[in-house]
């Protein structure tokens, strides 16, 4: 709580909350999420865990050349992760899910970590093409949606980091030795030489963990496994539309979907609060939905993405008797 990084992350959350509520009348808010038909929310969560599945069939695919781990034995410690990344500032579930897989399968944390940013890339890039397949359509709804007017020239921002991300990572896993090379050059620069000899093993070790990208058939698994998993939780904001009284295509929907998670790239208060919910309204008001049903369309959706899978995280973690304190926080990166 004293560190500004929260803080930091509090107020962007405040400002994206303000983005979200001015303007809105409450008494239409609440007309809409109470005559809302909350029964397609259980198909809704249904697919939104198939995604989940997938998922964790992903994180098996990359560790492979590490260790071959079933996806049963995945899925508990993937929803843990997204648990610590619902409920724990600066996305800390990312880091839990690596401890917690070192603790029950002996996979080195640095190693796991790889694979969870390549996860992450990739993410971004489906992200990505969802908002550029939609670009022709939106650039005709900027100009009455003020807040989605800079996502085009944003796209093109994120495009070069992440598609740069990637690149440099393919590079990497496909030239480990040139790589490593280099990296031993820039430790034994830079680094202090107490540090030297732990940064070269995690380094070494980080690098195991991109083996599954020197194939470009694994990188091509990787990126339709992607793209399966966000086309399914765009099924889901699919089906939660159906609980609210309006329309507009899956295509409409790929775009929020896209927006949305490119904006909880931006540091916020745990649980991505305002930075979901502010673009996800200025997109369906572009699509001229009425800004109370958006809103309580958007709010519906958040905590229907957030909730089943925390209560899912929490209830893996304590069976495990795992607890976020110290212990686990210091867990030593071998």
């Amino acid at each position: 709580m004293k560190k500004w990084q929260f803080w930091l992350g509090a107020l962007i959350s405040v400002f994206f909350i303000w983005l979200s509520l001015r303007g809105l009348r409450l008494n239409d808010f609440w007309g809409a999420v109470q005559k809302a038909n909350y029964i397609w929310l259980v198909p809704g969560i249904a697919v939104y865990f198939i995604g989940v599945w997938v998922r964790a069939w992903r994180w098996h695919y990359l560790l492979r050349p590490i260790k071959n781990i079933p996806t049963k034995n995945m899925f508990p410690i993937t929803t843990i992760g997204y648990m610590g990344n619902n409920i724990y500032p600066a996305r800390a579930g990312e880091v839990l899910r690596a401890v917690i897989l070192k603790r029950k399968e002996g996979v080195p944390i640095s190693a796991s970590l790889a694979t969870i940013i390549v996860e992450r890339i990739f993410d971004g890039v489906v992200m990505l093409a969802f908002v550029f397949v939609n670009l022709p359509e939106l650039a005709k709804l900027t100009s009455a949606s003020g807040f989605v007017g800079n996502i085009q020239q944003a796209a093109i921002y994120g495009s070069g980091i992440f598609i740069g991300a990637l690149i440099t990572f393919l590079l990497a896993a496909m030239f480990p030795h040139t790589t490593m090379k280099v990296g031993l050059w820039l430790i034994y620069r830079f680094i202090p030489q107490r540090f030297q000899t732990r940064i070269v093993s995690l380094t070494t070790k980080f690098l195991d963990g991109l083996a599954s990208l020197r194939s470009p058939l694994n990188v091509l698994m990787v990126f339709l496994t992607s793209t399966f998993i966000w086309l399914l939780e765009t099924g889901k904001y699919w089906f939660v539309m159906h609980a609210f009284n309006f329309n507009v295509s899956f295509f409409a929907l790929m775009l929020m979907n896209g927006i949305v998670n490119l904006a909880t790239t931006i540091p916020s208060a745990p649980g991505y609060i305002g930075t979901f919910d502010a673009p996800g309204i200025a997109v369906l008001t572009a699509y001229g939905v009425d800004q109370a049903t958006a809103a309580g369309y958007t709010l519906t959706l958040h905590v229907a993405l957030w909730l089943p899978i925390t209560l899912l995280g929490a209830y893996y973690m304590a069976r495990e008797g795992l607890k976020w304190d110290d212990s686990l926080r210091n867990e030593t990166i071998e």
